[in-house]
């Protein structure tokens, strides 16, 4: 894939650029949206952009996918780019994006690293971009012309049909297409991406997945309302939008189904090991695995803060009570009971059954921790599959 010339390029400056990588994004997202505030507005997360998250994720990924190049140069990182393509297709992205991206980030490298772009390495760098580039467009229009849409053409309006408080900091909507046709098909573990309109006239998108299965005769997300640190800026904005103002009756601006994060259609034992909020891609998988009556073991597992704090926990519970052959064990920091983990979740007494498939989905360092837990179980990394809400910062962190 990449040309002889530029991985002898691309190796030798790697360093260079992975040790600037932080300061190139930073200008890159500046002259971004001082050329296309519409940008930052209607399209990228204003709270992410706020904490440097996305700027994280974005270091993480050119440098992966580089690094992945420079070591194997006739092989893509395609499960990465995947899970980038998914993102993209459910905010709608398309190709004439990438051009944009690209005169905006090259103009960064030049001016963070200098005189040390010469011809040869922008020429190499610019190859670089443009195979990721490339790669997550092919993706990306496989992904649209698998809904058979145009390129971008992801949205549509959706009706509230039903709404319920399950925590204090926890609803769940149930939402229906707006002008009656059939809801898009989805796979168990999916989300949508949701835009509402702001005060401000932002129009600011969020992803949340969808906590029914397939198989349901209803759509419903359950939102978690964030609550960001004094001064952090508009973290959370959406879902107290969302909270404080979106009722039944009202329309939101749904986009189609997306994320690569799903269940697999197989016969193996399941482990499902979610925290907080993370428990709602879970629960489309659980039902799934319910209804279609999976006869494998199935181990459900999840930690939060405390029994009221866990949204959906009657569900949690009743879907894996459907199940043949289904365990649930919850772990709580505050006031956990009779049959409940205190403390962190913790695998050291749970059997976890040979062959068995891995979903997890939580904050980054909850993963990390079950991931080495089942590792040490036995259980093949290959099996271990994971979802990040918001920007993925487990390569950006590694």
């Amino acid at each position: 894939m990449l040309s002889e010339q530029s991985t002898a390029t691309v190796r030798a400056t790697l360093p260079a650029v992975g040790a600037a990588i932080g300061d190139i994004t930073e200008l890159f997202y500046a002259k971004l949206f001082a050329a296309h505030p519409e940008l930052l507005r209607d399209l990228f997360n204003r709270g992410n952009q706020n904490a440097g998250l996305q700027k994280r994720a974005l270091a993480g990924s050119i440098a992966a996918f580089a690094t992945h190049l420079v070591a194997h140069p006739d092989q893509r990182p395609d499960v990465m780019l995947r899970r980038i393509a998914h993102k993209h297709a459910s905010l709608g992205v398309t190709r004439d994006q990438y051009r944009v991206v690209h005169r905006h980030l090259f103009e960064a490298i030049a001016e963070v690293l200098g005189e040390a772009v010469t011809p040869e390495v922008a020429a190499a760098w610019d190859e670089v971009y443009w195979l990721m580039a490339n790669a997550l467009v092919a993706i990306e229009e496989r992904l649209y012309a698998g809904r058979r849409v145009a390129a971008g053409d992801v949205w549509r309006e959706w009706t509230v049909t039903g709404r319920t408080e399950e925590t204090a900091d926890c609803t769940t909507f149930r939402i229906a297409p707006a002008d009656g046709s059939p809801a898009p098909a989805h796979l168990p573990g999916q989300y949508v991406s949701v835009q509402v309109e702001l005060p401000d006239g932002a129009r600011q998108i969020r992803q949340y997945s969808l906590s029914t299965a397939p198989g349901s005769p209803v759509r419903a997300i359950t939102v978690k309302r964030v609550h960001g640190p004094a001064g952090a800026g508009p973290d959370g904005e959406v879902s107290h939008h969302l909270h404080a103002r979106v009722a039944v009756g009202d329309t939101l601006r749904v986009s189609l189904p997306h994320g690569d994060l799903v269940l697999r259609d197989s016969a193996a034992p399941v482990l499902l090991a979610s925290a907080g909020i993370g428990c709602t891609p879970m629960l489309s998988m659980l039902e799934h695995l319910a209804d279609t009556g999976h006869g494998a073991p199935v181990t459900v597992l999840h930690a939060d803060r405390s029994p009221a704090d866990h949204p959906l926990r009657a569900d949690h519970r009743a879907l894996t009570h459907k199940l043949a052959d289904a365990t649930a064990r919850f772990w709580y920091e505050e006031s956990a009971g009779p049959g409940d983990g205190a403390g962190r979740l913790d695998l050291a007494d749970v059997p976890v059954a040979p062959g068995t498939e891995a979903y997890l989905c939580g904050p980054l360092p909850f993963m990390r921790s079950v991931r080495e837990q089942l590792l040490a179980k036995g259980v093949a990394a290959a099996d271990i599959h994971y979802e990040v809400f918001g920007p993925d910062l487990w390569l950006a962190s590694a």
